[in-house]
């Protein structure tokens, strides 16, 4: 099994903060592609805007984190205005670190079962 560490965030949109929720999808894409430990950094939307899914995968724990603070720094506040979080889902074999930085929301943990990651 990898070190990867990933989850999937289900998020309700706002009403009427679609603008907003996108301006800040942009600046926060922009901010997270600079981070080397982020593979995967994706954002989905419903064709009537009012559910986002946030798909993110990091190459550990410790890329998780570095992305977890830079996000609870810039961003989180405007973020929970925008959105609420419905749903989060990990999968990998988080550190306890990351578990207890993902604990207000509620997470549901998957563990690995079998497969691979390339």
């Amino acid at each position: 099994m990898s070190d990867h560490v990933s989850w999937l965030v289900e998020l309700a949109v706002k009403p009427d903060g679609i603008d907003n929720f996108r301006a800040l999808m942009d600046e926060m894409v922009e901010s997270t592609q600079a981070e080397p430990g982020t593979l995967i950094y994706e954002w989905s939307i419903s064709d009537d805007s009012t559910v986002c899914h946030l798909y993110e995968r990091y190459a550990d724990s410790a890329a998780a984190m570095t992305h977890s603070g830079t996000f609870g720094e810039k961003f989180a506040e405007r973020f929970l205005v925008a959105a609420t979080p419905t749903r989060l889902v990990v999968y990998g074999s988080p550190t306890d670190e990351v578990i207890q930085g993902l604990s207000g929301f509620g997470p549901v943990f998957m563990a690995p079962f079998g497969g691979f990651a390339r």
